[in-house]
């Protein structure tokens, strides 16, 4: 099983359309023009409405800063990861100041994706699908079929065709376990 990793501080911000902000894309997979899952680190400078993507499933969660209004929700960087329809563009007002978050994007039609928290995950976890990754807020070790990976803050490490050996995350912080397979729920 061969892993990938990227970190935030490795890849270049990207000015969002509406100004509002920028983004550190760190996948979108399995194709940059036609991706299943697409994942980021935003910087929230200002309020304003998230963009819509019909058809999308998101999750999200505040990484850095006091915390975002979005629709219903008040998030700050100790609460859970939320999931919501990408395809509402949901009012953003941020509490105080600027923000760094976590945004998770998955194609609904393209498969199935679960996430689940790294800190809820039982040990010599075997992960199945056809791709996995974790994210991790600040940083870690990745423990996998006997080899250890050293994770940033702000990283993303990832495998296709995972095989079933187990794998944990020992840190401290927000991170989270993704799995992709092409079954439909």
């Amino acid at each position: 099983m061969s892993w990938s990793c990227i970190s935030a501080d490795d890849v270049a911000p990207q000015a969002w359309r509406n100004g509002g902000g920028q983004t550190r894309e760190l996948l979108a997979w399995p194709h940059p023009a036609d991706w299943a899952l697409r994942i980021s680190v935003a910087d929230i400078e200002r309020d304003g409405p998230f963009s819509a993507f019909d058809g999308v499933q998101r999750w999200f969660a505040v990484l850095q800063g006091e915390g975002v209004r979005l629709a219903d929700w008040e998030l700050r960087a100790s609460d859970d990861l939320i999931s919501f329809d990408g395809g509402l563009a949901l009012p953003c007002e941020l509490i105080g100041g600027s923000t760094r978050d976590f945004n998770l994007m998955h194609r609904r039609s393209r498969g199935q994706l679960q996430v689940k928290s790294a800190a809820s995950t039982p040990a010599n976890w075997l992960p199945q699908g056809r791709w996995v990754g974790l994210f991790t807020a600040t940083g870690g070790r990745l423990l996998h079929g006997g080899r250890a990976m050293n994770l940033a803050a702000m990283s993303l490490a990832w495998c296709e065709h995972p095989a079933a050996q187990p794998c944990s995350f020992e840190g401290q912080g927000a991170a989270w376990w993704m799995t992709w397979s092409e079954q439909q729920p």
